[in-house]
């Protein structure tokens, strides 16, 4: 990632901070120390109880970031997953993590 750029889409924050990640399907060029950085300073910044991360689109999460979300939960956060596609649900599934993370599929198409 250039110097500079977020990695992270912030849509809310506060207690409940609400992020996405621009409508990319595939998280190229971003590392998980690019999140861990922006979210360490998202939390601090805005005193997080509840991060829902909006994965819309996402056909491929790097296990990094799988890691990043455990670990961001087993501080007390929770994290809650939306929209995440057949292709993340089943990675979510095998390593497990489908049972620690919390999952929603919401519309949200506009009529």
């Amino acid at each position: 990632m250039s110097s500079g750029s977020k990695a992270m889409e912030l849509y809310q924050a506060g207690p409940l901070t609400v992020i996405g990640f621009y409508g990319r399907q595939i998280l190229e060029g971003i590392t998980p120390l690019d999140c861990r950085t922006e979210l360490e300073a998202i939390i601090s910044d805005h005193h997080c109880q509840t991060i829902a991360f909006d994965l819309t689109g996402i056909k491929l999460l790097p296990s990094g970031m799988l890691g990043l979300f455990a670990s961001v939960k087993k501080t007390g956060i929770d994290i809650l997953l939306y929209n995440s596609g057949r292709e993340v649900r089943e990675v979510l599934e095998v390593t497990k993590l489908d049972t620690m993370l919390e999952l929603f599929e919401v519309d949200v198409t506009t009529g």
